[in-house]
């Protein structure tokens, strides 16, 4: 009976740890890998990066120049089972997909003007001063957007080798998963 007792206890301690750690992993912090090559020179492939998922929980919009992680299914409506199968430790369980799962830097955020015009960008008619950038771009023409409301547009910081809004639109708010700490 004692040993019942005692298993029981360390089933409890352990379950109580871990819905502990996927509530944090779900609302307030979590590390993800950044996985190629879009966002050299500032992030580099397979550096491990530390996210506050606080910005998503409460719904705050990033800041211009924010490093955010999004979910590029642009057009797929997010769901909280979408937030716990996309936490970390509900990962290891469960045959998830991360692919979907980008990090990239905050361009224009709603209600703004960009333009790519000669191989630079424009927010709002003033070129963006971008130091982080990994090279000159090299675009194929001249483009516009004007940001929708509750949606920002991103970019990798390596221009030239970058999948981001130019390629897949809009991001909804709700699929900024969260801000880069360090």
């Amino acid at each position: 009976m004692n040993l019942l007792k005692q298993m029981w206890s360390w089933f409890g301690s352990i379950a109580i740890s871990f819905i502990l750690v996927v509530f944090l992993g779900v609302f307030v912090f979590q590390s993800t890998k950044v996985m190629g090559h879009s966002m050299d020179p500032t992030l580099h492939d397979s550096q491990r990066v530390y996210v506050s998922k606080l910005s998503h929980t409460f719904s705050y919009e990033p800041n211009y120049g924010d490093i955010v992680i999004i979910d590029s299914r642009v057009d797929m409506k997010r769901t909280f089972k979408n937030d716990l199968l996309d936490s970390p430790l509900l990962s290891l369980f469960t045959k998830g997909d991360d692919k979907h799962v980008w990090i990239k830097r905050v361009i224009g955020k709603p209600g703004d003007q960009l333009e790519l015009k000669d191989d630079k960008m424009y927010r709002n008619g003033q070129l963006l001063d971008e130091p982080y950038i990994n090279e000159a771009m090299r675009a194929n023409g001249n483009k516009q957007w004007t940001v929708p409301e509750d949606h920002v547009f991103v970019m990798g910081d390596n221009r030239n080798n970058s999948m981001d809004s130019r390629v897949i639109g809009f991001v909804p708010l709700d699929h900024v998963l969260g801000k880069k700490l360090f």
